[in-house]
């Protein structure tokens, strides 16, 4: 497991100079941190249902690699996203579940002082790993807000990604946008081409602007990509 987490994250940092400069003099203190992270949820997973995983092999390559995977396109953004000087980068993790993508993502951006987490999840028992799981780990930058993405405070985050969540639809997509702050995007992690074009049909008229972005995951022979997506100046009702 150690030896697959170090060989994904060395050869990332190889295809992505940004993802190798924030690893630079890290890796060994980061992979240390997500090794505690692949723990607890192979403690808890019997219990709370936290990833369908067949072995350890398969979380640190469908789950740990593929949650930093756009870790350079999310480093390379996030820059155009807040002209708050002095204000850290408001990154939101929807329906965060066992952590995927916030954590491994909060675990790479640790220390960094222009990068705050908020995970948001519904389910208690979830939101009690989470927050066992953040003590665990340190990770001083993160917070768990339990509830449902409604409840969540309007207008507040430069950055909302999710991973696993149910296909996009106008109510959704009015709840995930409504969270944002005035030039925030939507960061999904998404799974083939042909299903992201057929998705997007279906809602763009509900979109500003969105763009997808292809990746490759070591080990993991799927394709994956994440989309961003921008609200319309003026969102259109829902009904």
């Amino acid at each position: 497991m150690k030896h697959t987490l170090e060989a994904g994250i060395a050869c990332l940092c190889e295809a992505d100079p940004d993802m190798a400069e924030l690893f630079k003099g890290r890796t060994t203190a980061v992979i240390a941190l997500l090794e505690q992270y692949i723990h607890e949820i192979e403690r808890f997973n019997p219990v709370y249902h936290l990833v369908k995983v067949q072995n350890p092999q398969e979380l640190v390559v469908k789950h740990i690699l593929d949650s930093l995977g756009p870790l350079g396109q999310l480093l390379r953004l996030s820059p155009s996203l807040s002209d708050e000087p002095g204000e850290p980068l408001r990154i939101a993790d929807a329906g965060s579940g066992a952590g995927l993508p916030g954590i491994p993502l909060a675990v790479s951006l640790a220390g960094n002082e222009h990068y705050g987490f908020t995970l948001i999840e519904r389910m208690g028992r979830r939101a009690g790993f989470l927050r066992n799981t953040q003590a665990i780990l340190g990770l001083a930058r993160l917070r768990i807000a339990e509830g449902e993405l409604e409840s969540a405070p309007p207008g507040r985050f430069h950055l909302l990604t999710f991973r696993a969540l149910r296909p996009l639809d106008p109510l959704l997509l009015h709840a995930l946008f409504r969270l944002l702050a005035p030039g925030g995007v939507l960061f999904a992690y998404k799974g083939r081409e042909a299903r992201i074009s057929a998705e997007m049909r279906r809602v763009e008229p509900f979109i500003g602007s969105w763009e997808r972005i292809p990746l490759s995951i070591p080990f993991l022979e799927e394709e994956r990509h994440v989309v961003v997506l921008r609200p319309p100046p003026q969102e259109l009702p829902v009904r």
